[in-house]
C-alpha cells in the first residue's frame, strides 16, 4: 500500500467548517492562511496544539461548493489540487471524505464515489430520512465501503466513564437534523446499542426528545438553535452518584475521528460498526417523524 493515502475533500456548506479542520488535522496548515479561516474556533483549537499531521494519509484535492472556497481552504490546509467538479478526482484519489453535515443530500453527494468503489467517510449525521438511509443499507450490502459518524464519539471526556445512570441529559444548538447526532453518539458510546422509543415535541428550531434504552437509562435531549450556552454539556445522573461532562476538547476528538478514518481506509477495521451507525440514523428519523406528529412516541424498531 502507498505510503500516504491520497484524499479529497469534497463539499463545503454554510455553518460547517470542516474542510479547514480537517484538512489541517490531516496535512498540517499554514498559519497565515489559516488566520483568514472564517470560524473562530477552528482558529482557536488548531493553534493551541502543536502542528502535527495525522500519519497515513494526505488530503491531495478539494472541491467547494461555492468555487470561491476553494483556494481560501487549499492555502489554509496545504491542499495540491482544485477541482471544478467532484467527479473529477475519481482516478485521482484512494478515498473521499463528504464534509457536509445535510443528512438529506448525502446519497446524492456519495453516489459517484460509492459506485466508482472508493471507499467514503461522510460527515454526521448520514441520513435523515428513511429512502436515504435504506440506499446506504443496500449500498453497504452489496459492498461498498462507507463510514460515518460524530468527532463528539471520540471526546476524551467520556474516557472511563461508566454505564451505569439512570438519567442523561443535555444539549446542543443548531437542529436535531444536524447536530442532534453530537449528543446520540456520547450517548451511543457510553450505553452501546439498544434504543427503544423516542418522542419529540417543539418546532424544527427547538426540539426536545425524550429517550428510551434498553439498559433502563432515560435520556433527555435538546436542540434549540441559537442556545449555545452549555453546548454539549452532558448530565449524568445515577442512583448514588451524578457528573457534569462538557466536552470541550474539539482538536482531540476530531484527530481521534480522523486518525480512525484513516485507519479504516488503510485496513478496513471499521471503528464504529455500521448497524449501530444505522440505529442512530433510526433515532434521528423517528425524531423527526415524532415532532412532525406532534409528540407522537416512536418505536426505533419501526
Amino acid at each position: 500500500m502507498k505510503e500516504d493515502l491520497r484524499l479529497a475533500m469534497i463539499g463545503m456548506i454554510p455553518g460547517n467548517g470542516h474542510p479547514y479542520s480537517w484538512s489541517a488535522l490531516l496535512n498540517g496548515y499554514d498559519a497565515e492562511a489559516m488566520a483568514q479561516c472564517p470560524y473562530p474556533v477552528i482558529r482557536q483549537y488548531l493553534g493551541a496544539r502543536p502542528d502535527e499531521p495525522i500519519r497515513g494519509a494526505r488530503v491531495t484535492h478539494i472541491w467547494t461548493d461555492d468555487p470561491a472556497d476553494g483556494p481560501l481552504v487549499a492555502a489554509a490546509g496545504k491542499i495540491d489540487h482544485i477541482v471544478a467538479q467532484p467527479e473529477q478526482v475519481i482516478g485521482e484519489v484512494d478515498g473521499v471524505i463528504i464534509a457536509t453535515d445535510n443528512g438529506d443530500d448525502h446519497v446524492r453527494r456519495a453516489r459517484p464515489f460509492v459506485e466508482a468503489g472508493l471507499p467514503v467517510f461522510i460527515d454526521k449525521p448520514l441520513a435523515t430520512n428513511r429512502s436515504d438511509l435504506k440506499q446506504f443499507i443496500e449500498w453497504k450490502s452489496d459492498g461498498a465501503r462507507i463510514l460515518s459518524s460524530s468527532g463528539m464519539r471520540y471526546a476524551p471526556e467520556l474516557d472511563g466513564v461508566s454505564n451505569e445512570w439512570r438519567w442523561i441529559t443535555a444539549a446542543t444548538p443548531k437542529s436535531w437534523e444536524r447536530y442532534g447526532i453530537h449528543l446520540l453518539e456520547p450517548v451511543s458510546r457510553l450505553l452501546g446499542p439498544g434504543f427503544e422509543s423516542i418522542r419529540m415535541t417543539g418546532a424544527s428550531d427547538s426540539s426536545i426528545a425524550q429517550i428510551t434504552h434498553r439498559s433502563g437509562t432515560e435520556i433527555t435531549l435538546a436542540t434549540l438553535n441559537d442556545a449555545t450556552g452549555g453546548a454539549f454539556r452532558f448530565h449524568l445522573h445515577g442512583s448514588s452518584s451524578y457528573h457534569s461532562i462538557p466536552l470541550t476538547d474539539t482538536y482531540t476528538a476530531f484527530r481521534r475521528q480522523l486518525v480512525g478514518v484513516v485507519d479504516w481506509m488503510r485496513n478496513a477495521t471499521e471503528p464504529v460498526k455500521f448497524p449501530e451507525t444505522c440505529e442512530l440514523m433510526q433515532v434521528l428519523i423517528a425524531g423527526r417523524e415524532s415532532r412532525e406528529m406532534n409528540g407522537e412516541r416512536i418505536s426505533i424498531a419501526s
